[in-house]
């Protein structure tokens, strides 16, 4: 079982190299290399060494922060060693920093507060099936910041035009998004009186996942700051926000914690009423009853 594990890391890591390759096509360089490659192979590196005092002392409680300070290390690096830096650099590594840092000390409080991730109870015990969920985080942070990434280290610089600032109206919107629904979230679940209760106000009368709807729409907006300065292969960062899509809406995300709340509240009829009018993912107004 762990020769399996391990061979489905390896799997992880060659498809984050292939996207490192792919997003240097006509970029900067460093060492030798392709500058977004060098960033692929950083990303793996610092989840593997946190992993190893993670594993050791059976705790998940910085799995997170790892991925936010990744995302801002990465973002960092970039805006300096990227020798040919326009408005559009900067405001995408700006971008991916503050959406890290946000996030990641959100996800860490959050964490710290309710005392572990229940996802990882059969997960840590396991060191080649923990390693996997690290590699893969390794993963997560190529293919979600690759669009970024691959404008940031472009060789064709030009001006931010309409499409750049149609990207960052895209990107304000997702990232307002998700952090009002984090809010309200955070709220909610502080008051006492609903505990056993499951949130139908505020953004998530919209949708039963607004959190990660923002989160997709803000990785759309910065895809659409990238399309002009992309060349050659780079345009198959454009994935980006459709694995952000499929991660949340297929793998992780939206199918665990459905499964959660169908466990916990199905069969009640406030809970199926809910669930038949709101959208699981994407946002709509609340039908008028």
């Amino acid at each position: 079982m762990q020769g399996k594990f391990l061979l489905q890391s390896a799997l992880v890591v060659a498809i984050g190299f292939a996207v490192g390759l792919a997003g240097s096509d006509g970029g900067e360089t460093l060492g030798g290399i392709g500058l977004f490659l060098a960033f692929v192979i950083l990303a793996y590196v610092v989840q593997w060494l946190v992993y190893v005092p993670s594993y050791l002392n059976q705790t998940e409680h910085f799995f997170d922060l790892t991925g936010s300070i990744t995302y801002q290390l990465i973002a960092l690096l970039a805006l300096i060693l990227t020798e040919d830096r326009d408005a559009r650099t900067v405001i995408v590594a700006v971008m991916i920093w503050i959406w890290a840092f946000r996030l990641g000390t959100f996800l860490f409080r959050r964490v710290r507060a309710a005392g572990k991730d229940d996802r990882f109870d059969k997960l840590k015990t396991d060191w080649a099936r923990f390693l996997l969920v690290w590699t893969i985080q390794g993963l997560w942070i190529t293919f979600t910041a690759a669009a970024g990434l691959a404008a940031i280290t472009s060789g064709d610089k030009q001006d931010l035009g309409v499409v750049g600032i149609i990207g960052i109206v895209v990107w304000l919107l997702g990232f307002g998004i998700e952090v009002v629904a984090d809010r309200q979230k955070s709220a909610w679940r502080a008051d006492p009186a609903n505990a056993g209760t499951f949130i139908t106000g505020g953004l998530w009368s919209w949708s039963r996942h607004p959190n990660y709807f923002g989160e997709f729409l803000l990785w759309v907006g910065i895809a659409i700051i990238a399309i002009p300065v992309l060349q050659g292969w780079q345009y198959l960062t454009l994935l980006s926000p459709v694995f952000v899509y499929v991660l949340l809406n297929r793998i992780s995300g939206v199918p665990l914690l459905e499964r959660k709340a169908d466990r916990k509240w199905g069969g009640q009829e406030d809970y199926e009423t809910f669930k038949a009018n709101t959208p699981v993912f994407f946002l709509r107004p609340p039908r008028q009853t």
